[in-house]
């Protein structure tokens, strides 16, 4: 798998996204997938704009990628998002057999780690942490606005 950039340069790839969000009036978390050092998916929360509960950041950039690859698997892939994923989310990408997870930050309330830990295939590789400050930033922001 050729990855040319680090996690950080695809995070910030992926918080592009999340601005997108921000400015659509979205929870502002975005996500792309990677595939051979290529982004062949990406999205960003849509659940106001569509009415769509399911229509977080991961599920956009899921079927945008699946759509690219042509197939459903997204074997030797990696997800950039900038919030740790839901169960929901979690468990999509356990069903796509994605590759690998990076997150920005983690989230007490929703986040799988502490609902669901085993959603994701057992071979998928997991690290969170990857430009946290500026992911939380961007989610605390929001959240001071709507208050």
């Amino acid at each position: 798998m050729i990855q040319p950039f680090d996690d950080a340069y695809y995070m910030k790839q992926a918080l592009l996204e999340a601005e997108n969000a921000l400015q659509e009036g979205e929870i502002p978390i975005g996500a792309i997938i990677v595939s051979e050092g290529r982004v062949i998916g990406r999205g960003h929360n849509r659940t106001e704009t569509l009415n769509d509960v399911t229509a977080h950041a991961e599920m956009q950039a899921i079927t945008a990628a699946a759509e690219t690859l042509g197939g459903k698997y997204l074997k030797d892939c990696t997800l950039y998002v900038t919030v740790e994923p839901c169960i929901m989310c979690a468990g999509a990408l356990g069903w796509s057999q994605i590759s690998k997870v990076v997150y920005g930050t983690g989230d007490n309330q929703r986040g799988y780690s502490n609902i669901a830990p085993k959603a994701f295939h057992p071979k998928t590789e997991i690290i969170g942490g990857i430009l946290e400050d500026d992911c939380k930033e961007l989610m605390t922001q929001f959240f001071r606005n709507k208050r």
